[in-house]
């Protein structure tokens, strides 16, 4: 696997959530990613950007493309150093919701993508990566 470029998008204040669903569907759209793949990309951007702000205290976007034989990817990682999230297993629930967002929640944004990543502690924090190949 190769990493082709890579950035950060700070994730701080409403407009960062917006500006982080601007920058995921433009690097999509530079890898070529069919419409489909890009509108549910975008989707699960817009919750764990909002996650990121609302329940983590904001935090970062990291973006990278990646090349891996004939395909191209694109990761994002979604970090804070929030409170963590007390219960997977609950969070991790279809259906389940806090109640503000899309309604997704993190079941919702794990099938919109090809790959995804939960890494959480209480008092630490919270780490989510999502990868959609083209």
């Amino acid at each position: 696997m190769t990493l082709r470029s890579s950035g950060t998008q700070p994730i701080q204040i409403e407009q960062d959530v917006v500006l982080a669903r601007q920058t995921a569907r433009k690097l999509a759209t530079e890898c070529g990613m069919r419409l489909i793949d890009l509108t549910k990309l975008v989707t699960a951007v817009s919750e764990l950007a909002r996650n990121t702000m609302v329940y983590g205290g904001g935090g970062d976007m990291d973006w990278q493309i990646l090349d891996e034989n004939s395909r191209v990817g694109l990761r994002l990682t979604f970090r804070d150093e929030g409170p963590g999230i007390p219960d997977i297993k609950l969070a991790m629930t279809d259906g389940w919701t806090s109640g503000s967002g899309l309604g997704l929640g993190l079941t919702g944004a794990k099938r919109l993508v090809d790959e995804f990543e939960l890494d959480t502690e209480p008092g630490k924090g919270t780490r989510i990566t999502i990868t959609r190949w083209t």
